[in-house]
C-alpha cells in the first residue's frame, strides 16, 4: 500500500526513535489494520498488518529484548 492512500492519516512517531533519523511511525487506518512507514520517507511504501499479528510480534520483540 502507498502512503498516499493514507492522505488523511495521522502518524505517530514511535517514543523509541532515535535522532539520527531511524523512526517508525504508526496509524491505524481501519479497525483491525495497522499501518507501519519510514518517518524519512512519508512519501514511500507502508506495511500494512492486522492488529494482531503486530501485537504478537512486538510481544515476540520484548521476550527475546529481556
Amino acid at each position: 500500500m502507498s502512503a498516499d492512500r493514507l492522505e488523511h492519516a495521522v502518524w505517530r512517531k514511535s517514543s523509541a526513535s532515535g535522532a539520527v533519523g531511524n523512526c517508525v511511525e504508526l496509524t491505524w487506518p481501519q479497525g483491525e489494520v495497522v499501518a507501519v512507514r519510514n518517518s524519512r520517507n512519508p512519501d514511500g511504501p507502508v506495511l500494512v498488518y492486522s492488529r494482531t499479528d503486530l501485537v504478537t510480534f512486538l510481544a515476540d520483540v520484548r521476550k527475546r529484548r529481556a
